[in-house]
């Protein structure tokens, strides 16, 4: 089980990334639209720079949301590879059969 702490600081960058997720694209559109004048590409960056660190999408970590673990981690699925086992070794993920021999 990951700390409790990394995985409250992970929920709230997620919090973040929803909240400036709007502002983020606009002002990116601007900045790198070559149309515009290098004052306007410039304050769109200044203002980008205003933005949080915590509400960029890359600050994000894939977590299991069994346990926690940041590691060995399968998007399709949303969990690592330890709570697959142990869930699919007891019956509770439909279509999974755990090879044993």
């Amino acid at each position: 089980m990951a700390k409790k702490s990394s995985v409250e600081k992970n929920k709230r960058r997620e919090r973040l990334v929803k909240k400036y997720a709007g502002r983020r694209e606009r002002l990116l559109a601007i900045a790198n639209d070559e149309s515009k004048s290098m004052e306007e590409r410039f304050e769109a960056r200044l203002k980008l720079a205003e933005v949080p660190r915590n509400a960029n999408p890359t600050r994000i970590r894939n977590r299991c949301e069994v346990t926690g673990r940041p590691r060995a981690y399968y998007r399709k699925l949303k969990m690592s590879r330890v709570a697959l086992r142990e869930l699919g070794s007891k019956g509770l993920i439909p279509g999974l059969v755990k090879s044993s021999w």
